[in-house]
């Protein structure tokens, strides 16, 4: 677990503010993505922003089911960039910096990816289905923009009082 952090809810003001380009890859950034996917297992997660957990690089983490074996498969995206995407699909969502609220949201289908591993490799690949909509997800975080920002102004209200009971958490 990453010692002192853990991840930040609603209210808290890192998760507003957009996070900065990663620069610097090596055994430091390998030692946090490892220590990011201990916090997102231990949180029971699928994936996981820097910025959820006040670290303010372009930096996610994000494990995927493999529908055979109950594992998962853990990747890590440096400086991530969605280049093209397809499609449009809704699906209900959650977040573990906002606790107990689901709701459904609109995004691509599917995605074009660019991004950097773990030693500075430059990586493109497409993403469809739940995985994308993960990455997207956490992608959101990069930038301060949380999945309750993607719903209907009326579903909004409707949550207002249960967003403000979390966010006095923070």
């Amino acid at each position: 677990m990453i010692e002192g952090r853990g991840v930040r809810v609603i209210g808290d003001p890192v998760l507003r503010r957009k996070a900065q380009t990663v620069t610097e890859f090596g055994e430091g950034l390998k030692q946090f993505a490892m220590e990011m996917y201990e916090e997102m297992i231990d949180a029971d997660g699928i994936g996981l922003a820097a910025p959820q957990i006040g670290v303010l690089k372009r930096f996610l983490v994000v494990g995927m089911p493999d529908d055979e074996t109950d594992m998962l498969t853990l990747t890590a995206y440096v400086n991530p960039e969605v280049i093209d995407k397809a499609g449009s699909c809704t699906m209900e969502e959650g977040c573990l910096s906002i606790p107990g609220v689901r709701e459904d949201v609109e995004r691509p289908e599917r995605i074009l990816l660019r991004w950097q591993d773990l030693d500075g490799n430059t990586r493109e690949k497409w993403f469809d289905d739940l995985e994308a909509r993960v990455i997207q997800h956490e992608m959101d975080h990069l930038e301060g923009v949380l999945f309750t920002d993607r719903i209907s102004p009326a579903r909004k209200l409707a949550l207002k009082r249960r967003l403000d009971q979390i966010s006095q958490r923070a």
